[in-house]
């Protein structure tokens, strides 16, 4: 299980529970850059390809042959990269929150399988005044690392909540089904919420509750605290340095299928799932086997920790399938 930004191998801690009582071994990655994982200098190291590589590295750490690979937010494009480029290895895949991207891994609204190199179809969707939440997260110099870490308590606070369902919808939101925005509404949702204009930054974005969710508990807030003050933000953000080498380094697989068992989990409140639904509607063009689109009724981001009992059913009865 690959987690993804930012957390750790700590976000899984429900579904290693169920899967270890269900009789499967579970394992949950510390990816690298995160929590005691290495976290190499150089932002190039960063690359998917390398990502994958990790992946592989543990599954013959752990003197095994093939794994069942599942992914969430930054960690689906990992899963489903995984299984797409080795499915020798990673005999089934699951991805939540973003859907398979193809080359793109972001599967981006007028770019779901990366037709277009990341910079360019991120600028489309950000527009001239702004930037996308993934390149201000790679501006040089730390400039996003600095935001977060004046206060690296708040800003994680922040971010939870305010990517979870239980951020209140704006008035003209409410009861819209953000799964089925049409395009000249979705692009606008997405530059409202995930892209930071220009001269500013990403907390503008994000709201302080008064109490924490229900899902999320001052030693869960904690824990996610001290893991990220040890590793500090400068490897996890290295990750969105490598949209455009990740793009150049998947070229060769451009055009083949995915092809062992798959499926997508995704929330109804979950902004990268809102802005997938055009890769979430396409999907079997690429990915041949998919065995479901589950989209989780007043869920967010953060979906194995919003709706453990949601994602625990669904793996458990899709690694029954196989």
């Amino acid at each position: 299980m690959c987690h993804g930004f930012p957390e750790s191998s700590y976000s899984w801690r429900h579904q290693l529970d169920a899967l270890s009582a269900a009789g499967y071994r579970a394992v949950a990655m510390d990816m690298r850059g995160y929590g005691r994982s290495s976290k190499p200098s150089e932002p190039a190291a960063y690359r998917i390809t390398e990502l994958v590589a990790d992946c592989v590295g543990v599954i013959e750490a752990l003197e095994e042959s093939q794994a069942v690979i599942v992914g969430h937010d930054f960690g689906a494009p990992v899963a489903w990269t995984a299984a797409w480029t080795r499915p020798d290895v990673f005999r089934a895949v699951v991805g939540m929150s973003v859907p398979f991207g193809g080359r793109g891994l972001a599967a981006l609204p007028g770019d779901p399988f990366g037709e277009r190199r990341p910079s360019v179809a991120h600028q489309a969707i950000a527009g001239p005044d702004a930037m996308f939440y993934q390149d201000y997260f790679a501006l040089p110099g730390g400039v996003a690392e600095r935001e977060f870490e004046q206060d690296l308590r708040a800003w994680l606070t922040s971010a939870l909540f305010s990517l979870s369902a239980d951020r209140p919808l704006p008035p003209e939101l409410v009861g819209v089904d953000l799964t089925t925005l049409p395009p000249e509404f979705l692009l606008g949702f997405v530059r409202g919420s995930m892209c930071v204009p220009r001269g500013q930054g990403f907390s503008g974005n994000l709201e302080h509750p008064e109490v924490l969710p229900d899902w999320l508990g001052q030693d869960d807030l904690d824990h996610l605290v001290q893991e990220l003050e040890r590793s500090g933000l400068t490897a996890p953000l290295n990750w969105y340095a490598n949209a455009d080498l990740s793009w150049e380094v998947l070229g060769e697989f451009d055009g083949k299928p995915l092809t062992v068992p798959a499926l997508f989990i995704g929330g109804d409140r979950d902004v990268a799932t809102i802005w997938s639904q055009e890769a979430i509607a396409r999907a079997k063009e690429h990915v041949h086997d998919l065995r479901g689109s589950v989209i989780v009724p007043n869920c967010g981001h953060w979906i194995q920790q919003e709706r453990p009992d949601v994602v625990n059913r669904e793996l458990l009865a899709f690694l029954a399938g196989l």
